[in-house]
């Protein structure tokens, strides 16, 4: 899974993206300091996979990981060249999701590119961007496909007809995510690579004093002062609801902060503050909630490590996942939820199976969340 950190410079993106990766990205005060995009690589927390890795004695643990890229801040103009915007187009165009921090604090020393704090105008330059960018794709693939109709192709009217109706939502200055559409619909929409199209995280990034309401949800519940965070995450949130897009808040400095601590020191900064989690398993929690993806395990005395697949993926396509022989051949899957192994079994699969709790399941079974599979297979 790979997401993009965006937005308009010095909202934060650059600190976040050292906050979740540790990568040290340059992060100063001042427009375009990202100009190449920065990359890392994080394991995606499991205290699941910890503890199977300690009950099977594991010799390695392997985490599923997220690549998050920091791609330069975008200001409006970008789809006719202005700034970086080729650039910041061109490697958006690349990730699976998009992570759109936007600032919610008030700091004097932190410049505004515009020289004001107003989230949901920051929101609607960069969502207009795309969206202009998105219009000159579709007035291309609108051109071609039109050709093609007069020529006596009808095989293409169904995706002209979504690309009309997304042209016209476009139009109105909407994301085409806020299109609502039926399957074959969106299947055609996908295909178009639009960038309007690809799933949102809203971060609400605020200052230091606001971070711990912030986490817990207190802030955007009681804040009704205006220009408040509070006030400005609702809004945020309010937006988000309209194109079904996740929304978190947090402190990206003090994100920044926790993630120099080791892990037996940031569980003890975090209770201090009374912050609950901190923002990348909170970002972690929105983008497999936003792509639909959920892990499933496997463990041994070798190694226990943690699948990443789609909501809805079947058995055998799952045991792809970790050897595409393992398709080709599939026989059967044992698996237990991991939940029923620690809480019924005491963690011993021995013990789930003269429980009669270690369950054989054919090619149609769906795999769920926290599922542990043992692929039988003969190729």
């Amino acid at each position: 899974m790979k997401l993009g950190i965006v937005g308009l410079p010095n909202v934060g993106k650059s600190t976040l993206f050292n906050a979740i990766t540790k990568a040290g990205a340059e992060a100063a005060n001042y427009p375009f300091c990202t100009i190449e995009p920065n990359v890392g690589m994080v394991a995606v927390p499991d205290k699941r996979l910890e503890k199977l890795s300690e009950i099977y004695k594991s010799k390695k643990t392997i985490y599923t990981t997220i690549e998050f890229c920091d791609i330069a801040g975008l200001v409006k103009g970008a789809s006719r060249g202005e700034g970086l915007g080729n650039q910041f187009l061109g490697h958006i165009r690349n990730v699976d999701a998009i992570v759109h921090v936007v600032r919610c604090f008030r700091d004097e020393n932190v410049v505004h590119v515009d020289g004001r704090i107003d989230p949901l105008e920051d929101i609607e330059i960069i969502n207009m961007e795309l969206i202009l960018s998105d219009m000159e794709v579709l007035d291309k693939r609108l051109a071609k496909a039109k050709k093609s109709l007069r020529n006596g192709d009808k095989t293409l009217k169904k995706e002209y007809d979504v690309m009309e109706k997304l042209r016209a939502h476009l139009a109105d200055g909407k994301s085409a995510r806020s299109l609502e559409l039926d399957d074959d619909q969106a299947a055609a929409a996908a295909s178009f690579d639009l960038l309007s199209y690809k799933p949102v995280i809203y971060v609400a990034n605020v200052s230091d004093d606001d971070a711990a309401d912030a986490a817990n949800g207190s802030l955007a519940a009681s804040g009704t002062a205006p220009g408040s965070a509070g006030e400005m995450i609702r809004q945020v949130s309010d937006f988000a609801a309209t194109e079904n897009s996740e929304v978190i808040a947090l402190c990206a400095q003090l994100e920044e902060e926790i993630s120099e601590l080791d892990d037996d020191e940031r569980e003890d900064f975090l209770h201090d503050l009374g912050i609950e989690e901190s923002g990348l398993d909170k970002l972690v929690k929105a983008s497999y909630h936003l792509l639909d993806l959920i892990s499933f395990l496997t463990t041994g005395p070798d190694e226990s490590r943690a699948w990443t697949i789609k909501v809805g993926t079947k058995a055998p396509q799952a045991a792809g996942k970790i050897h595409t022989d393992f398709e080709k051949g599939f026989i059967r899957a044992e698996t237990i939820n991991y939940d029923t192994l620690i809480n019924d079994c005491g963690g011993s699969l021995t013990a789930a199976r003269e429980k009669g709790l270690l369950r054989s399941e054919g090619k149609e079974y769906i795999v769920k969340d926290g599922d542990i599979l043992n692929i039988l297979f003969n190729v």
